[in-house]
């Protein structure tokens, strides 16, 4: 059978947290400078940006306007990250055929069965 590595499924706000961080240190600021202008506590800021608190839509467009970056292209740069993180996809017929081809001599024949969490 085909080698897959499965990956844990990142959670939103641990993605959402690595773009505002990743924005943030782009623009050369402080965790206090871009708390200051979101008017939320330099604490919270970092507990989201290390993905530990779930930011509320209100704060993220807060942080947003903050590092001048718009909604869409922060979801965006979510997405594509989230992209990235995406486990592979084992076709059950190429399996199948993996199965086949590689079968070891005096096994049962049948079909394959993929499971995925």
């Amino acid at each position: 059978m085909a080698d897959v590595t499965y990956r844990p499924r990142p959670l939103l706000r641990t993605l959402l947290g690595e773009v505002l961080r990743r924005r943030r240190l782009e623009q050369e600021r402080t965790l206090a400078e871009v708390a200051r202008d979101a008017c939320v506590s330099v604490q919270y800021l970092s507990e989201v940006e290390r993905g530990r608190k779930e930011a509320s839509s209100e704060i993220v467009a807060a942080v947003c306007d903050s590092l001048g970056i718009g909604l869409a292209d922060l979801l965006a740069e979510v997405g594509r990250d989230l992209t990235a993180h995406r486990a592979p996809v084992l076709r059950l017929e190429t399996a199948r055929l993996r199965r086949v081809v590689h079968a070891p001599r005096g096994s049962r024949s049948g079909d394959v069965v993929l499971l995925a969490a």
